[in-house]
């Protein structure tokens, strides 16, 4: 009885500690005062900023000539803006664009742990970018969910972009995996177990999972060029998203798409060469 009683304690004691712990764990964050030192390191002035949209904080970086062409990186999910930190540093990029990064609302420095909806989120960044306008074209890409959101973006604002870019983005409501687990884990007390960003993430998710379905409404409305990039491996983000973004993309001034061999989910990372050289092409 008193070995029970003692293995009950502990088993509480760890559960409350990683309640206390995880918050701090996984976040995928980096100081801005870190980040501006290790782009000074390589000859290069990151300027990180915040803009508050109808009292909400959306926390940004950005590198590059200001009198240039805009690329906005929008990361997915869980993630942060220091996901495309290679991308930020690459010269054959910074000839062509001030590249800017953002923190998706819930992630990062913008209000993190407070996941929103695909709509507020396209809101939100859209007047992060109005604030940065310098008159130049703009150019979005998203990876993974940040990829439904570009579209998001560009049905809501179609004339403020040049090209957009989805990334292994995530789009087709029939591939959209069912993860009944995630419905579960959205519960309380199971919700505060999960570390980090991996909180949030379920969350916007999990409300995904119906707002994928809306977005079939806007994709007509996307009128830009449109680049789609995927790993023929994807098995994350079926590359059947692919299929279904070009037939819903009606009034897309031009779709491009670029499927990768031997790619996985991860193509930001494994095959940065090729979406550069992409990205690169969308600007021409």
């Amino acid at each position: 009885m008193l070995f029970l009683k003692k293995t009950v304690f502990i088993v509480i004691a760890i559960l409350i500690l990683w309640v206390l712990i995880a918050p701090g764990c996984m976040t995928f964050r980096i100081s801005d005062e870190r980040a501006v030192r290790n782009f000074a390191r390589k000859g290069l002035d990151l300027k990180p900023g915040y803009v508050n949209v109808n009292q909400h904080q959306i926390h940004y970086v950005s590198v590059g000539n200001d009198t240039l062409p805009t690329l906005v990186m929008i990361h997915g999910s869980p993630s942060a803006w220091s996901a495309f930190t290679k991308y930020m540093e690459e010269p054959a990029l910074l000839f062509h664009f001030r590249i800017v990064a953002v923190d998706r609302p819930g992630f990062g420095y913008s209000e993190f742990g407070t996941a929103m909806p695909l709509a507020e989120q396209s809101m939100q960044l859209l007047a992060v970018i109005k604030h940065l306008d310098n008159g130049k074209p703009v150019y979005l890409a998203g990876h993974s969910l940040g990829g439904p959101l570009v579209v998001k973006m560009a049905a809501d604002a179609p004339q403020m972009f040049s090209g957009i870019m989805l990334i292994a983005g995530s789009v087709d409501p029939a591939l959209e995996p069912k993860e009944s687990w995630r419905y579960v884990m959205e519960t309380f007390p199971l919700n505060h177990f999960l570390p980090g960003s991996f909180k949030p993430s379920n969350t916007e998710l999990v409300h995904f999972k119906e707002e994928v379905k809306s977005l079939a409404n806007d994709f007509p409305k996307v009128t830009t060029k449109v680049y789609l990039v995927h790993g023929d491996q994807d098995t994350w983000v079926p590359p059947g998203n692919v299929d279904y973004a070009k037939s819903n993309l009606t009034n897309a001034a031009k779709v491009e798409i670029r499927m990768i061999s031997k790619g996985t989910h991860f193509i930001p990372w494994s095959h940065q060469k090729e979406i550069t050289g992409a990205l690169i092409e969308m600007s021409k």
